[in-house]
């Protein structure tokens, strides 16, 4: 299990990077609660497919992901925390932003899918 739940994650915003909605979907548990700077969303498939067609997603560059901590909670259950740093694409604002992220994992089927995600952006030091 070690490291595994990194992998999804990694391939998740590999897919967010590339605006790829099957990946994403994928990998997502529907309804999916988001929480970040916007508050706390229950997000169905279908409004996540209408964020993702409409652009309202900004395009970004994922720069590093790392001080990681994952835990095995049962067998079909993994939280994950870590550190992103991420660049938005065509954007006017210059730098790096760091977040703090969490996720829970579910597995169905043999299959992991996100449930939550929280975002927290970092004060800049």
């Amino acid at each position: 299990m070690e490291g595994q739940i990194l992998e999804l994650e990694k391939k998740y915003w590999q897919g967010v990077e590339n605006n790829d909605y099957e990946i994403v979907r994928n990998l997502t548990l529907f309804p999916c609660i988001v929480a970040g700077k916007n508050g706390i969303q229950s997000i169905s498939e279908a409004d996540f497919k209408n964020m993702f067609d409409s652009g309202q997603t900004n395009k970004i560059k994922v720069l590093k992901i790392y001080e990681v901590k994952e835990k095995l909670i049962a067998e079909n259950t993994a939280v994950i925390g870590y550190l992103l740093d991420f660049e938005i694409v065509d954007n006017s604002q210059k730098g790096a932003i760091k977040c703090a992220c969490t996720s829970t994992w579910i597995k169905e089927n043999d299959k992991w899918a996100c449930a939550m995600h929280t975002e927290t952006e970092l004060e800049k030091n």
